[in-house]
């Protein structure tokens, strides 16, 4: 990559950061406002991969003025990152134009693709567009009768985003019932921090979101790649809800969805996540800060075996503002005590710094809020 690219790519980097610590002062500063929303654009999909439950072969696209008033809508509701997922949402003919207008509202900007139609255009187009995030899931090494989504298949275009984005790339891999070849993980994950890329790993589930505990191997696999996250939030989920899940523990938490995190289909109803949809199914377009108000408080019974990450990490967030100090002294000592060569991220040090060492924290939090343009709440 020129000097000058790896500049710009620099510079995104920072005003990124920037966006985030606004959403967590947000979320900090207003209890009841969504964090994360993630909208699907098209339903259909390029691949059949048999685990999956979340697309179909016929869909059109969304119109794109639907698109833009979902997105407009999400902006008035509060939220401050906006995930395109699918489907395969790569296929929806204005992607771009989506992702235009999620950051014409200054919010973050991620997509969920299997990659399979990344080129030299797109990965520009995607630039141009202000992505910031992309999430690629690669389930194997070599494809087979469950997932085509492989290493081999994809390192063509894996070397192209390595080279050529100027947005931030996490490959994501799985372990659990149903993974052929567990130990295949190791390799993806390996794959892609060598490409500089971040890697996580998910614990396989099923068409409700529940998972089931690992065995031994699939267990040795997932902490070698746990020790790799280097993301602000995500050694915290891995550590406090998927270890539990792992051995096959439910977790006691109170599930924020519908409220801090929205699902919206194609349709372009609020569900509760992609595994729980029809909960409580009702359009975004009518969605008021009431509807908001009851799913926050509303129990979900899916919630103790539910290993839906991004679910989880928004409702960290409240658990934080609930308990700052204990909160983030845990999050820290856990970690270090599973990786003693873990350093806390700059953002997060931070973070401890205002709500934890700083005896001028309650006024740090207001002056933080007045900066981002916060209302109290």
């Amino acid at each position: 990559m020129p000097q000058g690219s790896r500049l710009r790519k620099a510079r995104l980097e920072v005003d990124r950061r920037r966006r985030e610590v606004r959403m967590f002062a947000a979320a900090m500063q207003h209890r009841t406002r969504p964090v994360l929303a993630q909208i699907v654009p098209i339903r259909r999909c390029n691949l059949d991969c048999a685990y999956c439950n979340e697309y179909d072969r016929t869909s059109a696209p969304v119109p794109i003025d639907e698109m833009l008033r979902r997105i407009d809508k999400l902006a008035e509701l509060g939220t401050s990152i906006i995930t395109i997922s699918g489907g395969e949402p790569m296929l929806h003919p204005q992607l771009e134009e989506i992702i235009r207008r999620i950051r014409s509202h200054g919010l973050i900007a991620t997509l969920i693709s299997n990659a399979y139609l990344m080129s030299h255009d797109r990965i520009r187009a995607l630039n141009e567009a202000g992505l910031d995030y992309l999430q690629i899931s690669i389930d194997n090494v070599e494809p087979d009768g469950t997932s085509k989504k492989s290493l081999r298949v994809l390192r063509q275009k894996l070397e192209w985003l390595a080279a050529e984005a100027e947005f931030a790339i996490t490959i994501n891999s799985v372990v659990g019932a149903g993974v052929s070849h567990p130990e295949d993980a190791l390799v993806v994950a390996r794959s892609a921090r060598s490409m500089g890329f971040n890697s996580t790993v998910g614990i396989a589930h099923d068409g409700e979101g529940q998972s089931r505990g690992l065995d031994e191997g699939q267990f040795r696999i997932y902490q070698e790649i746990r020790k790799m996250e280097t993301g602000v939030f995500s050694f915290a989920h891995f550590d406090r809800f998927q270890e539990n899940l792992a051995h096959g523990r439910p977790n006691a938490w109170h599930c924020r969805a519908g409220a801090r995190f929205l699902y919206i289909c194609e349709d372009g109803l609020v569900h509760y996540c992609s595994q729980q949809r029809g909960h409580p199914g009702i359009p975004l377009a009518g969605y008021t800060q009431a509807d908001i108000e009851r799913e926050y408080e509303a129990e979900k019974g899916c919630a103790p075996f539910c290993s839906i990450s991004c679910v989880h990490q928004t409702a960290m967030l409240d658990q934080i503002r609930e308990d700052p100090r204990g909160m983030l002294r845990e999050l820290i000592e856990r970690r270090q005590a599973n990786d003693p060569n873990f350093r806390t991220p700059v953002m997060l040090r931070f973070v401890a710094w205002a709500f934890l060492d700083n005896p001028l924290a309650g006024r740090l939090r207001g002056a933080m809020a007045r900066f981002f343009g916060l209302r109290a709440g």
